[in-house]
């Protein structure tokens, strides 16, 4: 089971120590959102570090829940790049997002770090002041972003495994 060990402790940490994440971690988080899935293989996710604290606070500033953003050591904005989009449809960007964003809290959570994801999608209004902030072009989509950190206190792991949420070959 300890491959699923960072599946199954994952929990949204929203408090962090002041402490640097390490370049080679920060690193290995982005590469995990990378490697996602796309859909026909089209790759649209690009990734905005927020490194700038004003650039940050103005951000964290814009919905109430989004606070832990100002003492983040890292804070990635997931983005979808509509220029040359292969699929047939652009609605694919949310699951290629969706599963970039969930990747890159594993690979942190797998690494010692704690996250959480930040709903930003479609919250139109929301995403046009964070493009406007980061100067990001009309065909880049802000999508999520996640706040990281060394966890300042341990969560327990979620106990959500309920057998009754399974149905096989019908409902």
């Amino acid at each position: 089971m300890d491959y699923l060990k960072p599946i199954l402790e994952r929990r949204s940490h929203r408090t962090y120590e002041n402490k640097p994440i390490e370049q080679e971690k920060t690193q290995n988080i982005l590469k995990a959102g990378m490697f996602a899935p796309s859909a026909m293989n089209s790759q649209p996710v690009e990734f905005l570090i927020m490194r700038d604290d004003e650039k940050r606070t103005r951000v964290s500033e814009l919905l109430p829940y989004w606070s832990m953003l100002k003492n983040a050591p890292l804070a990635i904005l997931v983005m979808a790049n509509t220029q040359n989009y292969k699929a047939t449809t652009k609605e694919f960007i949310v699951q290629d997002c969706a599963a970039s964003t969930q990747n890159i809290l594993l690979a942190a959570q797998a690494q010692g770090l704690g996250g959480v994801w930040l709903g930003l999608y479609p919250k139109w209004d929301i995403m046009k002041k964070i493009r406007k902030i980061y100067g990001i072009p009309e065909h880049v989509h802000p999508f999520s972003i996640t706040s990281i950190g060394y966890p300042y206190k341990e969560l327990r792991p979620h106990r959500t495994f309920k057998e009754e949420k399974i149905h096989i070959d019908e409902y």
